[in-house]
């Protein structure tokens, strides 16, 4: 039964290639007026032989012949932020044309100077910008948030718990609000993470809004007002978004409009050199928020980036020094105690060194429980988040009251778990060994009075009214065993878990970093209380294990999240532990579903190619999932089929062909790009009889004509203006045409075609034939021909693994 299912499948595969086959050189013929035959008799033929090959068994293919669909029917738009957008590929590869050969061969050594100098410097301006915003960023919080919750103790101490209440929520819907208006109305691409944005831009998808100014601007400032707002939410992940952007905005290549048309800046104008630019930004937003240049690296290399060299590492490697070295430089300004309520400070954000680190066998047992509880409590957190999006997505799209409307309950929502939950606490004596105040008399401190009489704290007070950094601070704290109650813990994860999941997807920059490691922490905490009897560690360093745990169930990444969290506790000895931790909490997770970040890039519609092909693509080869028709020019086109073509598709590749008697046959001369026919259509360099154009284009249009424009202002269909004379005009696509696309035989499998398309980082591939006599390319694969759903709707019978 099998071997029978096996021959039937096989059998209709191998139909449906022989009817593309011919439709296919049906339409090519058409295309170049050579001879055709009726498109109806082809496909009866074929259908009927289709037919009788499928009736012959009585198996479960022979009620149902699998469906043929030409056209790729993925969806060309995306979630970018809290808004759908239109999206597009990115063209990592070099047009290798005329123009672009002429340039290379003109380059002077200078010119090679400038351009590895400029490189360089872009790098240098990255590190020092990200590294000022991150600065800028935290004294803004500290001193937002300080100014709130200064006001809320002052008026519990003269115990007016209503107004205390009143201006604590009051403060939090404000700023929640103004943070929802700017997402909104000015950038919805800045809601979010960005992190997903970021890895679907170095993965090869773009739109217009992801790494735009307005975005740059908004995820700033609404980051600065969430943050400050009391919400579960880090400002880690809008710091690697903001990196990006700072990185894209200086790698423009120039501005037209505001006269920087510098010649050696031409370089820049190009998808490859961006590409390398966002992924130093990416990695110096990490180094900003966590104080972890080398983390940052590691981020950019297992999480960020999809295509990787040895000379961008260097380049990442200095970016991330730079923004060490600014957060270094101005923190010691702010020692002197010149930056407000932000205090002092330094690059170690959560020093645990002081505890000594000695464990046995316990230990390693209660390190592999916390493995086990944070892939378990990760991949539920996934699943949650997951659903919480999808029905955030409903509200998100109806209109931008809507939006701010849900952002403000929520602030409530988490206003009065802040302010509410305390009171189910006790008082507790405060310890008499400790070198601080107790109750602490600031906006931060482990100690907080809340409702407490003097020489009493209430310890859920001091971690729900304490911003994000203080209350893992005060998890992480050494030698206070019993300065948290079990029943807080519990109260606390149980709050945190439940608002890192419903605030996650509202219309404000938000970060998951800082949920997972606040809940995380929590129950490392509660199991170091429960082993308390048999395990020499700590409490606080379970906090940071539990962290790593819960870290490494979300987020799936071992090294980069290893090395951070070394880099922000300080304490190398508790490197094979949190190796451990890691490695046990992802392997758990992974049998539940994907990464957070890998889940929200499929959910918001994002075409992203994984680094591995599926296992059903072994079974097909690359013509099977061309899409048709196929536009193709001639080499020396007439102006009105061009114009027709832009029109009528919206292909951003045009294979261009030769015939005789410009060649012995018809045979494959490169690739043309639609931005590069829309700058030769507006230069108007036609001619009347169809002769190549000769040296003349190349003195006419430079390969800077060319470049990607900054910020999509490139040359578009409505700005030419071709008159009905000039629609019988000529136009030589020769010069611009890139004749070394990457192509691969029409038998090559699937599989083996999407590893190569991913590694190259392509955005068209040529499929051509396997024998002569044929038109000489069989169609051109795109990444959406890629996509499980573009597969799997032209052969539904095949079954994608799980």
């Amino acid at each position: 039964m099998i071997m029978t299912t096996s021959l039937v499948l096989c059998c209709a595969v191998c139909v449906q290639r022989d009817m593309r086959e011919r439709k296919m050189d049906l339409d090519n013929r058409a295309t170049h007026g050579l001879h055709t035959v009726k498109e109806e008799d082809v496909e009866g033929d074929i259908e009927n032989d289709a037919k009788g090959i499928l009736n012959s068994y009585n198996g479960a293919y022979s009620t149902e012949p699998l469906l043929v669909k030409r056209r790729n029917t993925t969806s060309q738009t995306a979630i970018v932020g809290a808004n759908i957008s239109l999206i597009e590929s990115l063209d990592y590869e070099i047009a290798e044309n005329e123009l672009f050969k002429q340039d290379r061969r003109s380059r002077k050594k200078v010119q090679i100077f400038q351009y590895i100098l400029l490189k360089w410097a872009f790098a240098l301006l990255i590190g020092l910008f990200t590294g000022l915003v991150g600065f800028l960023n935290n004294i803004a919080v500290e001193n937002i948030s300080g100014f709130k919750l200064l006001l809320t103790n002052k008026l519990m101490r003269k115990q007016q718990y209503y107004k205390a209440f009143a201006a604590f929520a009051g403060c939090n819907m404000v700023l929640a609000a103004a943070a929802a208006a700017l997402c909104a109305f000015i950038a919805p691409a800045a809601a979010g993470s960005g992190i997903p944005e970021v890895k679907a831009y170095l993965n090869g998808i773009d739109a217009h809004s992801i790494l735009a100014p307005g975005t740059l601007f908004v995820k700033i400032f609404a980051s600065i007002l969430g943050v400050s707002a009391g919400f579960v939410v880090g400002k880690e992940g809008p710091m690697v978004h903001t990196g990006a952007c700072i990185a894209s905005l200086l790698g423009q290549g120039g501005s037209r409009k505001y006269h920087l048309t510098w010649t050696w800046l031409r370089y820049f104008k190009n998808d490859r050199q961006r590409r390398d630019l966002i992924t130093c930004g990416a990695a110096a937003g990490v180094a900003a928020a966590f104080r972890a240049p080398v983390g940052g690296v590691l981020f950019a290399l297992e999480e960020a980036a999809s295509w990787w060299r040895s000379a961008l590492l260097w380049r990442t490697f200095f970016t991330t020094a730079v923004v060490a070295i600014v957060l270094r430089a101005f923190m010691e300004f702010c020692a002197t105690g010149k930056c407000g309520l932000f205090g002092k400070g330094g690059l170690i954000m959560y020093d645990v060194s002081s505890e000594k680190v000695q464990y046995s066998g316990p230990d390693v047992l209660a390190v592999i429980l916390l493995g086990i509880i944070g892939g378990i409590f990760g991949s539920l957190y996934n699943y949650l988040v997951d659903k919480v999006l999808r029905t955030y997505s409903i509200i998100n799209e109806k209109s931008a009251a809507f939006k701010i409307s849900l952002v403000i309950a929520i602030a409530l929502l988490t206003s009065c778990c802040s302010y509410g939950l305390p009171w189910f606490g006790r008082c507790i004596p405060c310890p008499t060994h400790i070198t601080v105040s107790c109750p602490n008399t600031d906006e931060s401190g482990n100690y907080k009075s809340f409702q407490c009489p003097p020489g009493y704290y209430n310890d859920i007070a001091s971690l729900f009214l304490s911003t994000n950094d203080d209350a893992i601070r005060n998890l992480f704290s050494a030698s206070t065993k019993k300065e948290f109650r079990i029943s807080t813990l519990f109260l606390f994860f149980s709050a945190v878990y439940c608002l890192g999941i419903v605030t996650y997807g509202i219309a404000i920059p938000s970060g998951l970093f800082i949920p997972v490691i606040l809940a995380g922490a929590c129950y490392g905490r509660l199991v170091g209380r429960l082993f308390r009897s048999i395990s020499n560690l700590d409490t606080g360093l379970f906090a940071l294990l539990g962290a790593a745990s819960f870290l490494g169930g979300t987020m799936r990444m071992t090294v980069s999240l290893c090395v951070i969290l070394l880099e922000l506790t300080n304490d190398l000895l508790l490197l094979p532990l949190v190796m451990l931790v890691l490695l046990i909490s992802k392997t758990v997770a992974d049998n539940f579903n994907k990464g957070v970040y890998d889940q929200i890039v499929k959910l918001k519609g994002l075409p992203y190619m994984e680094a591995h092909a599926e296992p059903y693509m072994r079974h097909l080869v690359a013509r099977d999932v061309v899409s048709s028709p196929l536009v193709t020019f001639l080499g020396i086109e007439k102006v009105g089929n061009i114009l027709h073509a832009l029109r009528t598709t919206g292909h951003n590749g045009f294979p261009v062909i030769d015939e005789p008697p410009f060649s012995d046959a018809p045979e494959l001369c490169g690739l043309v790009l639609r931005s590069h026919l829309l700058v030769l259509l507006k230069g108007k360099n036609f001619s009347r009889e169809r002769i190549p154009a000769g040296q003349e284009i190349l003195r006419r249009f430079a390969v800077f004509d060319l470049a990607k424009a900054g910020s999509g202002k490139g040359v578009k269909l409505e700005d030419l203006d071709i008159e009905e004379e000039e629609m019988e005009m000529y136009a030589d696509l020769h010069p611009i045409t890139n004749a070394s696309p990457h192509t691969v035989v029409e038998t090559m499998s699937l599989a083996k075609a999407a590893i190569l398309f991913r590694q190259i980082g392509l955005r068209h591939m040529c499929v051509v034939p396997i024998s002569q006599g044929r038109p000489p390319i069989v169609g051109i694969l795109t990444r959406h021909d890629f996509m499980p759903e573009h597969i799997l709707g032209l052969y539904p019978h095949i079954k994608p693994h799980k």
